[in-house]
């Protein structure tokens, strides 16, 4: 159950009602301060999971930008690793001759090992910061780099202990779309044993314009792979205007254009585990806007007084606050719009949700998933 606070709620009160404690509201929420709530914030309150709950598939993508991962991302994994089917270290780089960069994953493994989670070898198109359609056309037709592709990978995988590879090759050009079916007919031939799936872009039509998209050829692609991850967000974006990062109708549209293609059981929810807090007015050109955690949002609202607002279109929670004289406006994801995202994943019967990315602290998410959901372990 999800609970609003109202002007005049306590932790107290609220508990009293609903006949649990203060303290356990504030264990499964994360409230650093039982004392401090916001008009409009959500908290999820105790509940027993059904044993006939669904089972998916779940993914954790993990990122760190320091030569391994520091402790403090380990620990993020490590907290929610039970409830993760697959953890994907992002990423391995391919460059122009077709070898990999270099990856220290930490005790990761140790992490992964520990909760049974599968580790998964991600290979991506990025060159110097940034997705590369030249890169990617290299890779698909030079024969030479695409064999030390193959080759490398396999290795690397072999040496992690998992037969699971994962491509995110993105803004790759039209005119490679069937390169990249083709490529990964050929992987799959070259590691019949292995497990292959791929991030895709967020699409509502087979032909829909955009370099993002056209690249992606979802029924293609759907017949090559074991699975696939649909990008579903960042519709609101650190350089566009204010909105919600992942709206409600948005993602149905696209995940229901993405199981006409694709056998639903092959489909995982992309999910953010971030908002964004934009300065006002926006303007093209203005500073990006600043990724922000679900917790972290709630603690500004708190601090700065504001009261938190429900969009029940887009179904995100959202508020403004004023600093240094200027206005913003965040939006973030809460326990009422993991719910809508959840409760959309079963109408559609996916595989699961893939989460975008560590770092961001949300345990309302964690908990409701496993109230709502068995995890499949491998």
């Amino acid at each position: 159950m999800i609970y609003t606070v109202k002007l005049g709620d306590s932790l107290y009160s609220i508990a009293r009602q609903n006949g649990t404690s203060a303290a356990t509201i504030a264990s499964i929420n994360g409230l650093p301060n039982q004392d401090v709530l916001v008009v409009g914030q959500s908290l999820v309150l105790p509940s027993t999971p059904s044993p006939n709950r669904p089972m998916i598939e779940t993914n954790l993508y993990v990122e760190w930008y320091t030569e391994a991962p520091s402790e403090t991302v380990i620990s993020q994994v490590e907290n929610v690793a039970s409830l993760l089917t697959y953890m994907m270290p992002f990423a391995f780089e391919v460059k122009r001759d077709g070898s990999l960069t270099k990856m220290d994953w930490g005790r990761l493994p140790e992490v992964a090992a520990a909760n049974n989670v599968e580790e998964v070898v991600i290979i991506v198109n990025i060159e110097e910061g940034a997705f590369s359609d030249t890169l990617a056309h290299t890779i698909f037709t030079n024969e030479e780099v695409k064999q030390r592709v193959f080759e490398e990978t396999v290795a690397e995988a072999n040496r992690r202990g998992t037969n699971h590879i994962h491509t995110d090759f993105e803004y790759i050009d039209p005119n490679d779309r069937e390169a990249y079916v083709t490529f990964l007919k050929e992987f799959r031939a070259f590691a019949p044993s292995f497990i292959f799936s791929a991030s895709l872009a967020p699409k509502t039509s087979a032909n829909q314009p955009g370099k993002w998209y056209e690249g992606h050829d979802y029924k293609a692609l759907g017949e090559v792979l074991d699975f696939v991850v649909i990008m579903t967000y960042e519709w609101g974006y650190s350089g566009g205007p204010p909105m919600a990062v992942s709206p409600i109708g948005p993602v149905r549209k696209v995940l229901e254009y993405a199981i006409s293609e694709i056998p639903s059981q092959k489909v995982m929810m992309g999910q953010n585990l971030y908002g964004y807090d934009w300065t006002l007015p926006y303007k093209v050109g203005n500073p990006f806007a600043r990724a922000i955690s679900a917790q972290a949002a709630v603690q500004l609202a708190i601090d700065r007084n504001a009261a938190i607002e429900y969009d029940e279109v887009a179904q995100a929670p959202f508020f403004n606050y004023w600093r240094d004289g200027k206005e913003h406006e965040v939006w973030f994801e809460d326990a009422r719009s993991i719910q809508a995202k959840f409760n959309l994943l079963k109408e559609l019967n996916l595989l699961g949700i893939s989460y975008w990315h560590s770092g961001f602290n949300f345990p309302q998410n964690w908990y409701l998933l496993n109230d709502m959901f068995r995890i499949k372990k491998k």
